[in-house]
């Protein structure tokens, strides 16, 4: 007669076969992740044009990143629809550490800014780690009569409905900037959207529009040379390379600290090994003199995150521009 395995001579039978199997299905991701980065170059997605305010610090941290790790990372940069071309692309892509988003603050604009969205930024999307921040500077065309802010605010008043602004973009963050500043000082002004920082610099520098709230890496070439003045900047403390130009904290909007974020994020579900190690690596990029030394000459600020971290603040300010965006009555398809 043969022998029968009874119920408790076949459980470690069954848990070892179960292991095997769960060993078998983890295989190829850990794999992957060990491999990770010596298949091929890695793409580093920059949702908006050459050249700009994101591109610029993007830049400097793919080339340190890709001496670091003695891989390739080509820069894609797909601007359009308030970066979610390039942000969608990245949420689509395979989850395999080989396609990376550089991505700004307005990735927590889009979810109360637009109607429908292709892409869902907490589902679709892992955080990295937030890198910097750059800081947006009031910047007016110098025919205008103003010296300091309490004089533009006072000139503001004197002229409702008359002073016309720029920016990158309906709901873009040098637009949504301006308009808190607005808010906060009781102003009634206008505001002209462009594609980009770019074409609406230009327009500023040449007149056709009277001030901005854009980024400082943008518009210090043209401080430099006297075709904008500037007036404050949006951040909490003063700057290192503009000393003697108050924050806007000090003009009189008390608590206000607005900056162009940014960071770097994955598909959902790229292995954690991979998340990890380009943490670290942006991390120790972040902190080499080099990099330091040219994001100061940008007057970009280095921040840094584990990855969690960066996924409270991207939550958080998701929040918090919700009901500034819903002030604005801007809604786009």
């Amino acid at each position: 007669m043969p022998l029968q395995a009874t119920p408790c001579a076949r459980r470690p039978v069954l848990a070892a076969l179960t292991m095997t199997l769960g060993l078998g299905l983890l295989a190829p991701a850990a794999q992957a992740a060990d491999d990770w980065p010596r298949q091929k170059p890695i793409t580093l997605v920059i949702p908006f044009p050459p050249g700009g305010p994101t591109d610029m610090v993007g830049r400097v941290l793919a080339q340190q990143v890709s001496e670091q790790i003695g891989q390739t990372i080509v820069v894609d940069n797909r601007p359009g629809a308030n970066a979610n071309i390039g942000n969608a692309l990245v949420a689509k892509a395979p989850a395999d550490g080989y396609t990376i988003l550089y991505n700004t603050s307005s990735i927590a604009l889009s979810p109360s800014l637009y109607k429908k969205l292709n892409y869902d930024v907490k589902k679709d999307l892992a955080p990295v780690l937030l890198t910097a921040t750059v800081p947006m500077a009031l910047v007016v065309h110098p025919k205008m009569p103003v010296k300091n802010v309490a004089e533009f605010v006072a000139h503001a008043k004197a002229n409702p409905g008359k002073l016309t602004y720029g920016s990158a973009g309906a709901g873009n963050t040098t637009h949504l900037t301006a308009f808190r500043m607005g808010q906060g000082f009781g102003l009634d002004t206008r505001h002209v959207p462009y594609k980009g920082s770019a074409p609406a610099d230009a327009d500023l520098v040449a007149g056709h529009i009277d001030f901005m709230t854009d980024t400082i890496n943008s518009v210090a070439p043209f401080i430099a040379d006297n075709k904008l003045r500037l007036l404050a900047v949006s951040t909490g403390k003063r700057l290192a390379n503009f000393p003697n130009t108050p924050t806007l904290a000090e003009a009189g909007l008390k608590g206000f600290d607005v900056g162009a974020w940014q960071g770097v994020m994955v598909p959902a579900k790229t292995p954690k090994p991979i998340v990890d190690r380009l943490n670290a690596e942006f991390t120790k990029a972040l902190n080499t003199p080099a990099v330091l030394d040219k994001l100061k000459l940008q007057s970009a600020v280095p921040l840094g995150s584990t990855p969690a971290e960066y996924g409270a603040y991207i939550d958080a300010e998701i929040k918090r521009w919700a009901g500034v965006i819903k002030d604005t009555g801007v809604s786009l398809d």
